[in-house]
């Protein structure tokens, strides 16, 4: 007699049947167990939306979740009626909405950009030049396969990105060599792997079983590997995993203490750089919208509020009054204008270029 499922080995089944990421699946995974922990460990077949909506309330009240935070567990929970239990939940007239605050990206200049890579070494600094050079987000350039990255296009393909979406982005004239070393330590590393009995990695959706050695192929490895390979249980093959996020966080967040950037920067920071620099530089929204891969060019407008021109791309009035001050007056606080300020803007550029464009990677 064959094993009757249990309830989250059906929301895993139906998870992967719909193509969603292992990240998503753990989420709403984590999300279920926690509503049913919240109704008193009885089956969500035998509760409804009143037990919905009293979960997502009491996220917003007592838990004091973002909104993003409740949208995504109200978005598993209706994961799990719809498409699992087959159950239509009616509208949730009284659920409490965690209020909806927007938040400014926290965007590095080109200076501090410098500062921090110059910060980095090893495998995470290609990592995060990659991120701030191409505008990817994390864990797409970690899932970038060999066969992603064109050199003679100048091109990286992001496969089943954000919403299951392949786009692609440039890759950065000044990282192109590193990368070629990258690519070719990969292969190196590949063929050591392979007279092991290893060199296995990873395939997305039903390759595996469509292509039951692509697996093992050049083209499919990832660009950046782990160090370290891991038995994988169910095929008993030898396979080696992506480079962790978790070390280039750690990388990341020590850099940037160490550059002394008095902002909370983070890796996703060099993305919101990317774009905002591209809008500096007059690159138009469209186009930073492809490369960024949002559905909604409302999503890139956001931007355009973080300009280095002020707010909404406004000057201050103070800056048409000519005050007298120098940067020795006043007791050495003030306001340099005129040719001074111009010539204090060149060294800026000049620096942020060398820091962007140098080749010491």
């Amino acid at each position: 007699m064959g094993h009757e499922p249990t309830l989250l080995e059906r929301v895993r089944g139906a998870l992967r049947a719909e193509h969603y990421s292992p990240r998503t699946e753990e989420a709403y995974v984590g999300w279920i167990v926690r509503f049913v922990h919240f109704a008193g460990l009885r089956h969500p077949k035998d509760l409804g939306a009143h037990e919905v909506e009293g979960f997502l309330t009491h996220l917003a009240v007592e838990g004091r979740v973002a909104a993003a935070t409740q949208n995504q567990a109200l978005a598993a929970l209706l994961f799990l009626y719809g498409k699992v239990l087959a159950v239509k939940l009616p509208w949730l007239q009284d659920l409490v909405r965690a209020p909806q605050r927007p938040r400014l990206p926290v965007v590095l200049s080109k200076t501090e950009v410098a500062a921090v890579l110059a910060e980095l070494r090893g495998a995470p600094r290609l990592i995060a030049g990659l991120l701030y050079g191409s505008g990817l987000r994390l864990l797409e350039c970690l899932h970038l396969r060999v066969k992603d990255v064109d050199f003679d296009r100048h091109a990286i393909t992001v496969r089943s990105g954000k919403g299951d979406r392949d786009r692609q982005t440039l890759l950065p004239a000044p990282l192109r060599t590193a990368l070629l070393r990258q690519r070719d330590e990969v292969d190196r590393q590949h063929r050591r792997d392979v007279l092991r009995g290893a060199g296995w990695v990873e395939m997305p959706h039903a390759l595996a079983d469509k292509l039951p050695n692509a697996g093992r192929q050049w083209a499919w490895q990832w660009f950046f590997p782990a160090t370290r390979t891991y038995l994988h249980d169910t095929t008993g093959q030898r396979r080696r995993h992506h480079f962790h996020e978790t070390s280039v966080q750690k990388a990341v967040h020590h850099a940037v203490l160490r550059a002394r950037v008095a902002k909370r920067a983070s890796c996703h920071t060099f993305r919101h750089s990317f774009a905002t620099h591209l809008l500096q530089d007059g690159t138009d929204l469209r186009t930073i919208q492809k490369l960024l891969g949002h559905a909604d060019v409302r999503t890139t407008m956001i931007y355009t509020h973080v300009l280095d021109r002020g707010p909404y791309g406004l000057r201050s009035p103070l800056e048409s009054i000519d005050l007298g001050m120098s940067p020795e007056g006043a007791g050495g606080v003030g306001v340099p204008t005129g040719a001074d300020a111009a010539v204090r803007g060149e060294e800026l550029d000049r620096a942020a270029e060398e820091g962007e464009g140098g080749s010491d990677w």
